[in-house]
């Protein structure tokens, strides 16, 4: 792998609350980041947080809209609508596709 290429696979789980601006706005943003960025190499899971408490509760999920990164380690949490996308990759540890 290419130095600033990141890591392997990335697994993350993507928590809204219900169907607010806000988390559509987080949805479309989370997925963009991941096709443009991570294309191939990523898993996305989208959960309400009303249909999935018990669940966010294992996650510590206390705001909404709220990415996990699960893998690779370590985990990390995002908060928002996930629209700095420099910042999230930078998070990372990816180098911005320009």
């Amino acid at each position: 792998m290419k130095p600033g290429t990141g890591a392997g696979k990335y697994i993350f789980r993507l928590y809204v609350s219900g169907a607010t601006a806000l988390s559509a706005r987080a949805v479309v943003n989370a997925r963009k980041i991941c096709d443009d960025h991570l294309k191939g190499r990523y898993q996305l899971e989208i959960l309400d947080i009303a249909d999935n408490v018990a669940m966010a509760m294992k996650d510590q999920i206390v705001a909404a809209p709220t990415l996990v990164k699960l893998s690779p380690a370590p985990l990390r949490r995002f908060i928002g609508d996930m629209s700095n996308v420099e910042g999230f990759l930078e998070r990372l540890g990816e180098a911005p596709i320009v």
